[in-house]
């Protein structure tokens, strides 16, 4: 049984659903104890349980010592098994990162699998829905799976109530996937989500965006919705080359200026422009998986972030496979994996 330290590198719950994903794959049983040591609430949150519940579900798992506010727990995998599942957050936790942990498995299984997540879909410190279906589920259909995504409602914080759906079909031949260079822009999209809130926040957001990044009119999207069982809101910015699309966003917190929302949005861009590179550092982490347990790959990225880095120490404790980090020019890296 392999002993997993949740403390390590970024010390969160990215440690445990790399975990729960791989174990599931090879088989392989852990313990992980001090579990998110280095949050400022240790142990397991209730989104965590549900990608551990998730995870055991799916892979016919067993589960010792598992609760909200765990520190330490056992996951025993059995054989995964695809199907129609349902995965209930119970709060505004992220619905995404429960989707981290049952992807990998599902996505190499022996049928196809459909999966309907609920709790939150746009959440500060998580991948948002449109991350999902705009730049992370379509670089893993590149590696063979077919992946289709779909909203059902927008889920905010503190309630949450949202939804999404998730078709899953594996493939027998896995795919490379290079990322080398980013290529030209092909189009720069800002988009200001609305929900149960009055028009002029999107307004006000996509004037500092416009400004920041010198866009045109056509190019901002305002969206006024009331598809949610709460407010919220969201300033996201799609930036679309020749090697892939990505989204960077901030979500709108209670007693924080719209303007401020729309500047840390347009700050991510920039700094991914200015980096030139085509995988953005949230995206670097979440790639890894799905070039390990496809036909391998390679991809630039900026510095490594502690994230990045983590999972990468994770995955090498599950499988036996090359991962290869070398210098890059403007101080980004490129990370080779597989032959």
């Amino acid at each position: 049984m392999l002993i997993i330290d949740g403390s390590e590198g970024e010390g969160g719950g990215q440690i445990i659903r790399t975990s729960l994903a791989l174990s599931l794959v090879t088989g392989k049983s852990f313990r992980v104890k001090h579990v998110r040591a280095n949050r400022d609430m240790p142990g397991l949150r209730q989104q965590h349980l549900t990608a551990v519940n998730a995870a055991a579900r799916v892979g016919n798992g067993s589960v010792l010592g598992a609760a909200v506010g765990a520190t330490e727990f056992t996951f025993i995998p059995g054989p995964v098994t695809p199907g129609d599942y349902v995965f209930s957050v119970g709060t505004a936790g992220s619905a995404a990162l429960v989707l981290q942990a049952v992807l990998p498995p599902l996505m190499i299984a022996s049928g196809p699998s459909m999966l309907r997540f609920e709790g939150g879909t746009h959440n500060s410190h998580a991948p948002p829905y449109d991350f999902l279906e705009r730049t992370f589920l379509p670089l893993v259909s590149r590696t063979g799976p077919n992946i289709l995504i779909e909203l059902g409602r927008y889920g905010f914080y503190p309630p949450g109530g949202g939804s999404f759906d998730v078709i899953i079909e594996p493939a027998a031949t896995r795919l490379r996937l290079d990322l080398i260079e980013r290529g030209p822009i092909r189009e720069l999209r800002a988009r200001a989500l609305v929900v149960n809130l009055p028009a002029g926040i999107a307004e006000r957001e996509l004037a500092v965006v416009k400004s920041k990044m010198g866009l045109t009119d056509a190019e901002l999207y305002p969206e006024i919705s009331d598809n949610a069982i709460s407010r919220g809101n969201a300033v996201l910015i799609e930036i679309e080359s020749e090697a892939l699309t990505e989204v960077f966003s901030c979500i709108g917190e209670r007693g924080v200026r719209a303007e401020i929302i729309a500047e840390q949005a347009a700050d991510q861009a920039l700094n991914y422009l200015n980096a030139q590179a085509p995988v953005g550092e949230h995206l670097a982490d979440q790639l890894l998986i799905p070039l390990a347990l496809g036909g391998g790959g390679s991809f630039t990225t900026g510095p490594l972030t502690l994230h990045t880095t983590t999972n990468l120490d994770i995955i090498k404790k599950f499988l036996d496979i090359d991962i290869a980090v070398t210098p890059s020019r403007n101080g980004n890296v490129v990370i080779k994996v597989g032959g």
